[in-house]
């Protein structure tokens, strides 16, 4: 993959009045040198390099700063570059290298329970547990929050890099639902009414299917019906 300035494609998308609906998919591509839906993840190495450009890609689709849509620091998120992406030329301004996530007591109780329960050695799982936290405050279901191409991708992350808490998911609960149920179940308190599931009149909420078209897709699915309609007048220039 040719070197590439990072920051600089952010900052360019960010004034390209079209450049959103595809921002995702160009910072996946810039990362991995493929498209979201080509990526190879047989292995474990491969996998981790997708899940992380995936969360990175989903990041920029929100706006505002990246490192804090991405949950790290701005030294985390270089040093995370560095690691995973070597080839990806990196400059960054000093106000953002220098950027310091304002977490919420939210985040911050997620990311402490991921951390507890961490299953593989290195910086990886730790910068895991802070993206998946701060990712989590988001609206959709958690595998399209963090950029991921279906439930079962975000499973098997959850699998190999906090094993302890995966295997407590035994009824194949909602991510979200889960994390905040071993808060809740942890401090001894009660996250619901109802002791039993299946009589719950919420029973979807949490249990529901977690199917769709990933963000990455609905991006690429847009910008290719974007590109292949004939212009008029008064559109704005791809």
């Amino acid at each position: 993959m040719p070197e590439a300035h990072f920051l600089s494609l952010m900052a360019a998308c960010a004034v390209d009045a079209n450049s959103q609906m595809h921002r995702g998919i160009a910072t996946y591509r810039l990362l991995t040198g493929v498209a979201p839906t080509d990526a190879d993840i047989a292995t474990d190495s491969n996998f981790d390099c997708h899940v992380l450009a995936s969360i990175l890609a989903a990041a920029t689709l929100d706006g505002g700063p990246l490192p804090e849509k991405a949950g790290l620091s701005g030294h985390e998120l270089v040093a995370l570059l560095k690691q995973y992406f070597p080839s990806v030329e990196i400059k960054l301004a000093e106000q953002l290298l220098a950027f310091k996530s304002d977490e919420n007591d939210e985040i911050a109780m997620v990311r402490d329970l991921l951390l507890k329960q961490r299953s593989t050695k290195g910086d990886i799982g730790r910068w895991l547990a802070a993206m998946i936290a701060r990712r989590a405050i988001e609206p959709d279901h958690l595998w399209e929050d963090l950029g991921l191409r279906n439930r079962a991708e975000l499973s098997r992350l959850l699998s190999r890099h906090f094993a302890p808490l995966a295997l407590r998911n035994v009824n194949n609960m909602r991510w979200k639902r889960f994390f905040y149920r071993m808060l809740c179940e942890d401090e001894g308190l009660m996250m619901c009414t109802t002791p039993v599931c299946t009589q719950c009149n919420d029973f979807n909420l949490c249990f529901g299917e977690e199917s769709g078209e990933s963000r990455m897709a609905e991006r690429r699915r847009d910008f290719l019906l974007q590109a292949a309609r004939p212009a008029v007048d008064g559109d704005w220039p791809i």
